[in-house]
């Protein structure tokens, strides 16, 4: 298969050439890599690339899942898979190496998707914008190469925008696959808490804040991959409600029941988006109701969004001391200046003076949360606001380079304001590229759907797709990275 012929297909529709022969695990993977080489360094996406192994690895393959075999990414994040070392993006943390893969590794290989790299973050996966010193800097958005392509999924959401993979592997704590998703154009869902295991070695991430999920070209794709890394893990301490039988007949579905669905324009503390943000909004709002739906507006619950601003970034604090003195523990040093970046370094040290009952108070904050935004959806199907305040930032603007902890957190808090309280809450939402700029910007729109019920989500997701497609707008790539 051509490398470009390749960028052209989502993830099933690469699996069902596999299912009619007319291509294999092999050509996927060579088609893969020809295109990894060309755009990946151009646009700093991927790390710790293993393509020889790759190559052999898809040569070995026996079609299985619903993805049969395609090239797939894993994130950088710390994620255990004996095949991959990680760095979580810090020169302290980097070349770790497992001995064991987590639950969902594994479900990834069931499902047919075959990784042969892994995907660029922000340092530790704490910041919006993928900058990371220890990569050479930023990653580059192959809609607009002065723009961040997000946080931390940045280097997934690339790779996906640029044709590298239909599907990669991504993570979100406070946004994570949401934020990539909006500044690249593509299309990312956060499941609900509990709904894809974090086992074996860990029951939760971020004090139950963070998820891990997919960043893909279609919706169906997400669906497929839903599908496939879903489902309880014995022993987990969260578990989600009971999900449909196969998330992609429901997307499949051409009809779908009318949905009331509640329409956030303003966040807290007065924190208004964006003219070009709003119109996404409105635009979305009105593809919505021509399919027969209700769009009534609402506004925000009541909630101390300053005081959980405040709890997010503690457990982020807590969570940097917990993995820096491990890391230093093996080590058998002290923290260096240069170990990590300065708002890093700053928070490992607001982390060192927290009490446990600041972290305590935390978590409940953030329960009392779930509990505000639930009794808010009563008698709503889904929520829709803004993915971003603002356009997808400025390269530079958004990293960790420089400043102070809880400024830092304070700016992020007003970029994503609509994005870390759900994942407080537990509840599902994606992020869908629904409307652009002239300049070919991608302006995204978020569904927020009841807990347990990404299936609500998926559809009208779908829905939205047929009406105004994505997967095929252009990308802007350095004359090097144009020849596959």
């Amino acid at each position: 298969m051509h490398p470009h012929e390749y960028t052209g297909f989502d993830g099933l529709a690469l699996a069902g050439l596999l299912d009619r022969k007319q291509t294999s695990p092999l050509e996927l993977m060579e088609a893969a890599i020809t295109v990894a080489r060309t755009r990946g360094p151009v646009l700093n996406a991927l790390v710790y690339d293993r393509y020889d192994e790759a190559l052999q690895w898809a040569r070995d393959w026996r079609p299985t899942g619903p993805f049969r075999g395609i090239p797939f990414l894993l994130k950088d994040s710390g994620f255990a898979s004996r095949r991959f070392p990680s760095s979580l993006g810090s020169r302290l943390f980097n070349d770790m190496t497992y001995d064991y893969d987590a639950t969902v590794a594994g479900r990834f290989e069931q499902a047919g998707l075959i990784p042969f790299a892994r995907s660029t973050v922000s340092e530790l996966c704490m910041g919006p914008s993928t900058e990371a010193v220890r990569n050479g800097g930023a990653t580059l958005n192959p809609r607009d190469l002065t723009r961040s392509v997000g946080g931390s999924s940045g280097g997934a959401a690339a790779a996906v925008a640029a044709g590298i993979v239909p599907v990669a592997h991504g993570s979100d704590g406070g946004g994570s696959i949401r934020i990539p998703a909006a500044c690249c154009g593509v299309y990312g869902l956060k499941p609900s808490r509990g709904r894809v295991p974090m086992g074996p070695a860990r029951g939760e991430g971020w004090g139950g804040m963070a998820s891990d999920g997919v960043l893909t070209r279609s919706v169906r794709d997400t669906a497929a991959a839903m599908d496939a890394i879903s489902g309880y893990e014995p022993g987990a301490p969260y578990a989600a409600p009971p999900k449909p039988d196969s998330y992609l007949d429901a997307v499949r579905e051409q009809h779908v029941a009318p949905l009331r669905i509640a329409a956030w324009r303003r966040g807290w503390n007065d924190i208004e988006p964006a003219p070009e943000c709003l119109r996404a909004l409105e635009r979305t709002a009105a593809w919505c109701r021509e399919l027969g739906h209700e769009v009534v507006d609402a506004q925000v619950p009541e909630l101390d969004y300053t005081g959980f601003v405040r709890a997010h970034g503690s457990v982020l604090a807590t969570n940097i001391v917990i993995a820096v003195d491990a890391r230093l523990k093996l080590l058998g040093r002290a923290l260096r200046d240069d170990d990590i970046e300065p708002v890093l370094r700053d928070g490992y040290e607001v982390g060192k003076g927290l009490a446990a009952m600041q972290y305590a108070d935390a978590i409940t904050r953030f329960h009392a949360i779930g509990r505000a935004i639930e009794n808010a959806m009563a008698g709503f199907d889904l929520v829709l606001t803004p993915t971003l305040t603002q356009l997808p930032a400025r390269l530079g603007e958004l990293g960790l380079d420089r400043g102070g902890f809880w400024d830092f957190r304070t700016k992020v808090s007003r970029y994503a304001t609509f994005l870390a309280v759900i994942n407080a809450s537990g509840q599902p939402a994606a992020s869908l590229p629904l409307h652009w700029t002239a300049d070919g910007v991608p302006v995204a729109s978020q569904l927020i759907g009841h807990f347990g019920r990404e299936d609500v989500i998926l559809r009208l997701s779908a829905q939205l797709e047929r009406i105004a497609p994505w997967a095929d707008r252009p990308i802007v790539l350095p004359p090097e990275a144009r020849t596959s």
